[in-house]
């Protein structure tokens, strides 16, 4: 049976757990599956783990295994949950390697394990987008959607932005 959304999980600080005081942090086990039935989300979903990678150590052989596991998948619709230092980089990525495809990234500025997390939300709003969007690249963050390459992280002021 074809799922109707495929969430890839890369890492990044959506599923970053931090064990002490001074902010050492390890990316552990995807909290999406998690996340998605505290949500009760009742569309069908498939949510494969690719890797547990800060995205600021991806490397083109990571975008390419990621731009793959969307181009083969059965699924149109894709969620992928990404770091959001270089998320703009694998936007261009998928862009160019996954025609006619739905493609949303979506990541958060503080992991899913925090009390006070933007994870959920931004969760939610890809799913949203990844339904009603067309084909294409978006970033869906901050209760916005922008075209995938057309964004960018205004690190100053911790968010996304139109280019």
């Amino acid at each position: 049976m074809t799922h109707s959304i495929l969430v890839l999980t890369t890492g990044g600080t959506i599923d970053k757990a931090y064990f002490d005081a001074l902010s050492e942090y390890q990316i552990v086990d995807s909290g999406i599956p998690a996340l998605l039935r505290e949500a009760r989300v009742a569309l069908p979903f498939r949510v494969v783990e690719l890797m547990r990678k800060d995205s600021l150590e991806l490397t083109d052989a990571d975008r390419a295994l990621i731009a793959g596991a969307a181009r083969e998948a059965p699924e149109h619709r894709i969620v992928v949950t990404h770091g959001t230092d270089t998320m703009t980089q694998t936007a261009k990525v998928l862009a160019a390697e996954v025609p006619g495809k739905t493609v949303v990234l979506t990541g958060a500025l503080s992991p899913a394990r925090f009390a006070e997390t933007d994870a959920n939300f931004n969760l939610g709003m890809a799913f949203a987008t990844a339904q009603v969007a067309g084909p294409g690249v978006w970033i869906a963050m901050s209760g916005e959607v922008f075209d995938g390459l057309k964004v960018k992280k205004d690190r100053a002021a911790g968010k996304f932005v139109a280019a």
